[in-house]
Parts: structure tokens; C-alpha cells; sequence
């Protein structure tokens, strides 16, 4: 391994302690660090046999000696409780404590609302108004709620937690709310943007608590346009904290017993969140003329046991009631974004461009043995081409397969100062507002759309200057925080999914194969775990590998394998270090 390559990425890493009589070494678990790390005697920091550690780099290996190192910490044996998530921490080297003076200047802030205030504000505490979030979630950032005009139209109100009144630029809480980007989700562990004091209290949304927001109240018609708008600093107190499975038990033709308790706590609502249902409903419908992607890629839902350990992977169950909150967020984002681009205002936007040419001809040599196509026009790729495809194969065998190629063959979205547009959406003006408590970008949006409404939109030239200048920064800063929590929450699912598949070892399952490769065959099982069957273990025989259609030729039994085939397989090994699954065909 190049001495300068990894200098210049990390000289810390978090493995596996393994002890010899006068030295030890660690086996990393970071891939890129290929080789172990000799650790001599004096450097052990009295580390045991297969215990977890972090070490820091002393000597970079060079004319054939190991790299050297030594322990700076020691998390704990691989099997205890909370060491593989607090590993991952440390690998990543993520902000895992606020520092006192942050806590202290959160604790600082009054957990209610200032009444001298409330003058300045449009009072919306009359109205019904409800959260809809998962079962536990307790950072509640945004409210919504649906009347029906005399004219006929739809008013959507999407009210959304104004953190910036609380975190003011330059604090300490805005300084530490730059550096962590966004807030992480590691399963049962959360590394928030901000201390719990504004995070679960006076910024969240709780029931029947008076909360300051920012309001963006939109006339939607019966195509699903938005015929005006206008954004609010407002005071609102939320009706009833509402759960996805209980606004989907309202909206199920079913009676059931949860849907008849249900009726007597909230039988006053339940018009309301059919209005609800009516809209999503006609937003969605024009969402998809216009070419938005639907891509069938399940997410998983791992459940683990008190102490933390994997004891089941299912498939993340999807209910209408997401697509609602899905829905109106998308329309409050855009909303937002075409009015802040047409003031020139200095904004983030989020931006997803169109895929490389070069990406989707590569795709299109795949679809071709399937009999679909993506068309492109003169070097132009709409999204409406990608959105064809994705419908044609919706509920065919090979749907969750070509879902999963084309989120491959699309750019990765990210934040930045210009509009761009987002592709996956088919917008031409899309940004991040909605969740000001977990992400910095929205925060930022937040403080410029207060600088407009306060000054009654002429804000001086200088603030706007040195508002595009901070834009920049703070989309840069930002994009690169939301790429370190994409990836250590994808570690951390991965390595959860191998733990509970180390105690399935033997067992068979049917799965479909997911890729191919020139190493071997991987396979997706219907809980999402996905796992590898290395050429050894697909059979006695050499394979030809046939890179444009993504197949596989047994040269002997003339077996031919596709992306999307079913499999049979069995569980070899998995290694929850290593992140690793292999299996092997019945």
C-alpha cells in the first residue's frame, strides 16, 4: 500500500487485536488498509486477545516491513454489546458527544415559547393541524394539514419547526451544527445535528405544545398544481401526534379493532385525513406525468434485541400514509425552492443532473436482453424514459433488479448553491426545507427565508453577499457530512445483517440474483440480505463471464445465469467485521 495514499486519507483505524508473546498486530476493519498492523509490546496500552481497539499509525510500512502503530483506545471485545456500532463511531471519527459548552448553551434555551413573539407571528394555534412520524421517532421537525376551498381547490399546510429562532448564527450550537452536516441514524443509535434539549423539546413538534414554525401554505387545484403561495412565520400547537400504521388504519375500507379504538380517540379527524389521502393522491398522479422515478429498491428493517444484537431482518413495510407526508414535502420543497430561485436569492438547492450517456448506454446493453430501452434524444435523457421502464416492469420478477441498476446508472444527488434542477423528480426547482432539525441545508434555507419575511423582502445587498458566500460553503460541507452518514448507516446495516445471518449458517433460501461479476454471483434474499456465491461455489466447472449483458456460461453444463434469475441457495458464512455474506448454490 502506497505510504502517501493512506497518509493522506486516515492514519487512524479501528480492528481486531491479536496478541503474540512480544508484539500484537490488528487486523483493520477498514478494507483499504490491506495489510495488519504490527504493534510492538511498549504500544499495546494492555489491549487482550480479540478485543476491539483503535490504533494510530507510527510507521507506514515500506520495503516489506508492516505498517506500525499503536493503541490509542480499547472499545471492548467484538462480542459485547454496542462495541460493533461504537467501531464504527470511532472508524469514522464521528462527533459521537457535544462538548459541554454546547450542551450547556442548549440547556440554556427555555423549553417554551416566548410570548413577546407571538405578535409578530401568523397564529395558526386554532387550526387542526398533525404530525405523521414513525412509532419512535421523537425529533418531530414537520406538521401538516388539508382544507377544502370554496372554490374548490385544496389548501396544504405544511408547517415545519423554526430551529433557526433558536440556534442563532455564529452560537456554539450553530458552529457544532456545521460540523456535523446532518444527523445519523445507526439502528438503535442516533448521533443527532443537535442536542436533545432542542432536537426532542422545544424545536419538535409536540402534541398540544405551542411551537414556532415556518408556514408554507399552498392552493393546490384538481391537477395537482400550485396556483399561489405564500410562507409564514407562524405559532401553531399540533392537534395529535399521528403514527404511519394509525393514518394507514384510517384509511384502510377495513373495520378492524384498531380501527374502531382508533375512531374513539380521533373519530373528529377522520375526515381529515381522507382529504389528506384525496390530495397525495392527485399530487402523486401529476408527479408521475411528469416523469418522477419510482424505484422499487425495499429498505430493511433490522430488529434487534435489549442488548443490541441482531435478531431479525425484514422487509421495511411501505404504507399509503408515508406516500402522504412523501408527497406533501416534495410540494412544500419545491414550492420553496422556484421562490427563493426567482427573488435571486442566495440559497442551497438540492441537485440530482442527468445521468452520463456513457452510464445509460451501458444499462441499455442490459435491458436489451430483457426487451426494454431506454430512449435517448439527441444526447438529452429525460426522466420520463427512465420513468417508462420503471412502469413496465412493476410487479414483474425483474423489478426490484432493474430498480436497482437504474439507482446504480443515476447520479448522486447532492446540495448546491445553483439551481440545477433534480432529475429524479422531473423538477426543475427542488431543495431541502423540511427538516431543519437533522440537516444543516435546511437550517441555512430557514435563516435567509426569516432575513426575507423580517425585512419584508429587501434585504440589504450586503447580507445577500455574504449569505451566497456562506451558501457555498455550507453546500460543499454539507454534501460531503451527507455522504459519511449515507455510508457509516450502510456499514451499519450491513454488519447487522451479516450478525444475524452468522446464526443461519446451513440454512437454505430462495433468492434472486442481484449481480454478476467477475468473481462470482450475488444474490438477494426477500428480508433484503444480500450475499455473495464466489465461482467455487457455484459448481465444478469454469465460467465465462460476459461483462455487456451482465450473464453467466457454465462451460461444461452450458448453465446459464441472468441478473433477476431465482436461486436456491444456502448460508456458508458471514462475517459482521467484514461486513460479509456468502453463500452457496443448492
Amino acid at each position: 500500500m502506497k505510504k502517501e495514499l493512506i497518509e493522506n486519507e486516515k492514519d487512524t483505524f479501528v480492528g481486531v487485536f491479536q496478541k503474540s508473546r512480544n508484539f500484537g498486530f490488528v487486523v483493520a476493519d477498514d478494507r483499504t488498509m490491506k495489510e495488519d498492523i504490527y504493534i510492538p509490546k511498549k504500544n499495546r496500552m494492555k489491549a487482550k486477545n480479540r478485543q476491539k481497539v483503535v490504533v494510530k499509525i507510527t510507521k507506514w510500512s515500506q520495503k516489506g516491513k508492516k505498517a506500525e502503530g499503536k493503541i490509542i483506545e480499547i472499545l471492548g471485545y467484538q462480542d459485547e454489546a454496542g462495541v460493533d456500532m461504537l467501531s464504527l463511531v470511532k472508524d469514522y471519527n464521528l462527533p459521537n458527544q457535544f462538548p459541554q459548552p454546547v450542551i450547556e448553551e442548549a440547556k440554556a434555551i427555555k423549553q417554551e415559547i416566548s410570548k413577546k413573539d407571538i405578535p409578530h407571528r401568523l397564529d395558526l394555534r386554532g387550526k387542526e393541524i398533525f404530525t405523521i412520524d414513525g412509532e419512535d421517532a421523537k425529533d418531530l421537525d414537520d406538521a401538516v394539514a388539508v382544507e377544502k376551498l370554496k372554490n374548490g381547490n385544496y389548501l396544504l399546510n405544511v408547517s415545519i419547526a423554526d430551529v433557526s429562532y433558536y440556534v442563532k448564527e455564529g452560537s456554539l450550537l450553530d458552529k457544532e451544527a456545521i460540523i456535523r452536516g446532518t444527523s445519523i441514524y445507526m439502528l438503535d443509535r442516533v448521533i443527532p445535528m443537535l442536542p436533545k434539549e432542542l432536537s426532542n423539546g422545544i424545536c419538535s413538534l409536540n402534541q398540544k405544545e405551542d411551537r414556532f414554525a415556518i408556514t408554507v401554505l399552498m392552493e393546490i387545484n384538481d391537477q395537482g398544481k400550485v396556483v399561489s403561495s405564500d410562507i409564514h412565520k407562524s405559532i401553531i400547537n399540533v392537534t395529535r401526534r399521528m403514527s404511519y400504521k394509525e393514518v394507514q388504519t384510517i384509511l384502510k375500507s377495513e373495520q378492524s379493532d384498531e380501527k374502531q379504538k382508533l375512531f374513539k380517540e380521533c373519530s373528529p379527524y377522520f375526515s381529515h385525513f381522507k382529504r389528506m389521502e384525496e390530495l397525495a393522491n392527485i399530487l402523486k398522479k401529476r408527479r408521475q406525468e411528469a416523469g418522477s422515478l419510482e424505484l422499487n429498491v425495499p429498505e430493511s428493517k433490522i430488529i434487534l434485541d435489549e442488548q443490541g444484537k441482531a435478531i431479525d431482518v425484514q422487509k421495511y413495510e411501505h404504507y399509503f400514509a408515508h406516500e402522504i407526508i412523501e408527497q406533501f414535502m416534495l410540494t412544500a420543497n419545491e414550492t420553496v425552492a422556484e421562490k427563493f430561485y426567482w427573488l435571486e436569492a442566495p440559497f442551497i438547492y438540492r441537485v440530482h443532473e442527468q445521468p452520463e450517456l456513457e452510464k445509460v448506454q451501458e444499462l441499455n446493453k442490459f435491458l436489451f436482453n430483457l426487451g426494454y430501452r431506454i430512449k435517448v434524444s439527441q444526447d438529452t435523457i429525460h426522466p420520463k424514459a427512465f420513468a417508462r421502464v420503471l412502469e413496465e416492469v412493476q410487479g414483474k420478477p425483474e423489478e426490484r433488479v432493474i430498480s436497482n441498476l437504474v439507482l446504480r446508472t443515476l447520479k448522486m444527488a447532492r446540495y448546491e448553491a445553483e439551481n440545477k434542477g433534480h432529475f429524479g423528480i422531473a423538477s426543475s426547482y427542488y431543495c431541502h426545507f423540511t427538516s431543519p432539525i437533522r440537516r444543516y441545508p435546511d437550517l441555512f434555507i430557514h435563516r435567509v427565508i426569516s432575513q426575507y419575511l423580517e425585512h419584508n423582502y429587501q434585504v440589504k445587498e450586503e447580507k445577500l453577499e455574504e449569505y451566497r458566500e456562506r451558501a457555498e460553503k455550507y453546500a460543499r460541507t454539507s454534501s460531503e457530512c451527507e455522504k459519511r452518514a449515507q455510508q457509516v448507516e450502510r456499514d451499519a446495516d450491513d454488519m447487522k445483517k451479516a450478525e444475524f445471518m452468522q446464526e443461519k449458517i446451513g440454512e437454505e433460501y430462495e433468492g434472486i440474483i442481484s449481480g454478476i461479476t467477475s468473481f462470482g454471483v450475488f444474490v438477494e434474499l426477500e428480508n433484503t440480505v444480500e450475499g455473495l456465491i464466489r465461482f467455487d461455489n457455484l459448481g465444478d466447472e469454469y465460467f465465462i463471464y460476459d461483462e455487456d449483458k451482465k450473464t453467466l456460461l457454465g462451460e461444461k453444463t452450458k448453465a446459464m445465469y441472468h441478473i433477476g434469475d431465482a436461486i436456491k441457495i444456502v448460508v456458508i458464512g458471514a462475517d459482521k467485521n467484514l461486513r460479509r455474506i456468502d453463500f452457496a448454490k443448492v
